[in-house]
């Protein structure tokens, strides 16, 4: 059983940034893709951000040019920066992981808040 845990939400001003941590525990098979997802109330919950194993990355519209995501596969962590946060960017931030053999496993989120 995989279980990724998130850290780094929080409460901060507009224009400024976080660093969101997921780290993913207890994997017995290698994980491919590393997702970061979002949640506000009322809303669907929208992809914002994933890597694979490789490297690759896709970057939801919306927040290119502001957020990265990164990984390290030593330590099956994915970190998501996020910088000039818009009041927009509020919501629970939610990390996927989905293994080699298809298996995919959500984190409890975190929640930032962008607000003055």
């Amino acid at each position: 059983q995989v279980q990724p845990v998130e850290s780094g939400g929080g409460l901060v001003q507009p224009g400024g940034s976080l660093r969101l941590s997921c780290a993913a525990s207890g994997s017995r098979f290698a994980i491919d893709s590393m997702d970061w997802y979002r949640q506000a109330p009322g809303n669907k919950r929208e992809l914002v951000a994933s890597i694979t194993w490789r490297g690759r990355t896709n970057t939801a519209d919306s927040v290119k040019g502001r957020f990265t995501i990164s990984r390290d596969n030593a330590m099956n962590t994915v970190y998501l920066q996020m910088n000039t946060l818009k009041p927009e960017d509020t919501a629970v931030y939610y990390c996927r992981v989905v293994t080699f053999t298809g298996d995919q496993y959500w984190g409890r989120g975190t929640q930032v808040t962008v607000s003055s």
